[in-house]
């Protein structure tokens, strides 16, 4: 019996830290902007999904609706477009603490222009669009939260238009490594290229050169 008291007790105590586990990082994103009681953090967490995704594994194709947005909790995602040649053109990569998301496929509910998957095995977090609206009904400071990441999401996107014009290849390639720091040996040369517009030949120059 005691025994039985003791096991009970260790898996209790294994299953709350493989939740603490599951949910810590994306918690700590929710409270950058918005603070949350617990029966608000009770409520918001069952309403998304946790998974593991294989490498390569596509959870948005083009055309398709994008129903979901995705937290990464580990790995990385990546969103990009495959011009009529059949060549990639990458928007962005989402690793860990960062969310994934065709924007204007997933509000409008409209046919998406991009692709989204994964470039390594990835944990994520996904949060369907009904669950969303859900969230904006229940937990209402939920519309400010999404809101920042929208706007953030935009300048973002602005910026990688500004830097395709008007930066030189190695500057672009220097402002990949800033912005995702220790990310680069994760990742292929060829999806590198594909980011910056530039040939995985010409990648490894800009890599020898450092």
């Amino acid at each position: 019996m005691l025994n039985n008291v003791i096991l009970m007790s260790s898996l209790l105590i294994i299953k709350t830290t493989l939740f603490t586990i599951m949910y810590d990082l994306i918690l700590n994103n929710f409270a950058k902007h918005i603070n949350l009681t617990p029966s608000e953090i009770e409520y918001v967490l069952p309403l998304f999904t946790f998974e593991t995704v294989k490498k390569r594994t596509k959870l948005l194709n083009h055309g398709e609706v994008c129903r979901c947005v995705y937290f990464v909790n580990k790995g990385c995602l990546r969103l990009y477009r495959i011009d009529k040649a059949g060549r990639q053109h990458i928007i962005s990569f989402m690793p860990e603490d960062w969310w994934a998301v065709d924007i204007a496929s997933f509000y409008g509910q409209s046919p998406a222009a991009h692709y989204i998957d994964a470039i390594e095995e990835t944990e994520v977090l996904t949060l369907t669009y009904h669950n969303q609206q859900l969230l904006y009904e229940q937990v209402p400071k939920f519309e400010r939260f999404f809101r920042i990441l929208t706007q953030n999401g935009f300048i973002l996107y602005q910026q990688r238009i500004m830097h395709s014009l008007s930066m030189s290849a190695e500057e672009r390639y220097n402002l990949f490594r800033k912005r995702y720091p220790k990310l680069e040996p994760r990742i292929a040369q060829k999806d590198v290229a594909a980011y910056l517009g530039v040939t995985p030949v010409f990648v490894s120059v800009l890599r020898k050169r450092r």
